[in-house]
């Protein structure tokens, strides 16, 4: 038998997982803290949960486990399409979001396309990309470590697909409206395809006004991103859903796996996009705490924080004597959690991005920070 390795994918061996925060029962194993007595700060999900209703929801659902969930989620995509005011056929549902830049990537990309992205951003994209044999070319964050669009946009010459975080992660910086249409102009006339991840703008004020999915008419090659993992704390139930022209969507469609969302997963999503009273009272929550963060993180000696868009903070901490991984474990010990950045390409050993919760889980992250620094 010939060793396993010379019968895999060329390109394949060479893949590593991607390192993601909310890794709670990893940091219990390595600090022998239980999982109940660990503060996570490393996950920017709904400080709240889950609604309430959506957790009947998927109680209710119990009963339809016996069966086949519906693999094309049409309810689910009737709901959505009704609350963007598009139609069904612009819409598809995945198992997370993240299954969707798998799908998307393997629909689109050959070995040797050339494909555009930030750095730093979301690292799944990288491996979304480096799966299918296409080559990637990274775009340094500019001053402040904010989106360069003329960098971007003469870097996107001869690609094929462009990857674009809005919010970024890890930065929580915005890329203003106007800078971003530049970008989809020259995307539109080279026809690149477009993929613009918006998981985190729905914690942004004015949000249906800065996103793009109004725009899926006029940019036929963008698809838009978006999550039930973030905002609405679907986070183990794995629902994700793309926006986009009929006829990518179509193309997605006839590639995806069947019966890719179960059907408590479909049933939740359903119910927490309604649940417009869970969702203002997390967006008021998480506009009181930002502000109360903001300014306790910036006492903190050492620390040079980034004004977060998003529900995140990303901070520079070269002046406190730590490394990025030293003070991650450090906190640990505390029984507090937060995002070690050294793993996001094109960032030194020295940023961490820490997640808005509860005020009373606030107030016990900066008791904490204040002994270790």
């Amino acid at each position: 038998m010939k060793p396993i390795s010379s019968l895999v994918k060329e390109g394949v061996m060479g893949l590593k997982p991607c390192v993601h925060g909310g890794e709670i029962l990893d940091a219990a194993y390595r600090s022998g803290i239980k999982c109940e007595d660990i503060l996570d700060f490393s996950s920017s999900v709904n400080p709240l949960g889950t609604s309430k209703k959506a957790l009947e929801a998927a109680e209710a659902a119990f009963g339809q486990v016996a069966a086949y969930p519906d693999s094309a989620s049409v309810e689910l995509r009737e709901v959505i399409a009704k609350h963007y005011g598009v139609m069904r056929s612009n819409i598809i549902v995945g198992n997370g979001s993240t299954e969707l830049m798998y799908l998307f990537t393997d629909s689109f990309l050959s070995e040797g396309d050339i494909v555009v992205m930030a750095a730093p951003t979301f690292g799944e994209y990288e491996g979304a990309v480096r799966k299918t044999g296409a080559v990637i070319r990274f775009v340094k964050l500019g001053d402040d470590k904010k989106f360069d669009v003329d960098a971007f946009i003469n870097a996107m010459t001869g690609a094929k697909m462009i990857f674009i975080c809005n919010p970024n992660n890890p930065t929580s910086l915005l890329i203003p409206t106007h800078e971003l249409k530049r970008v989809l102009d020259a995307a539109l006339e080279q026809s690149i395809l477009v993929f613009l991840d918006e998981d985190f703008l729905e914690f942004v004020e004015n949000e249906q006004q800065l996103s793009m999915i109004s725009n899926i008419g006029k940019y036929s090659n963008l698809f838009v991103l978006r999550s039930f993992t973030k905002l609405f704390g679907l986070t183990g139930l794995r629902v994700g859903y793309g926006i986009a022209n009929q006829e990518i969507i179509n193309v997605l469609m006839s590639v995806k796996i069947p019966w890719n969302v179960n059907c408590l997963a479909q049933a939740a999503a359903v119910v927490a996009l309604e649940d417009v009273e869970h969702l203002q009272r997390t967006r008021q929550l998480i506009c009181e705490e930002k502000k109360y963060l903001q300014e306790g993180l910036s006492r903190v000696k050492g620390f040079r924080v980034y004004v977060p868009d998003a529900n995140f903070f990303f901070i520079d901490m070269h002046e406190t004597g730590y490394t990025a991984t030293e003070l991650t474990q450090k906190l640990l010990t505390y029984g507090v959690m937060i995002r070690d950045c050294s793993s996001f390409k094109g960032l030194e050993p020295y940023y961490i991005r820490i997640a808005v919760k509860l005020h009373s889980e606030n107030v016990q992250l900066l008791q904490v920070l204040g002994k270790v620094i």
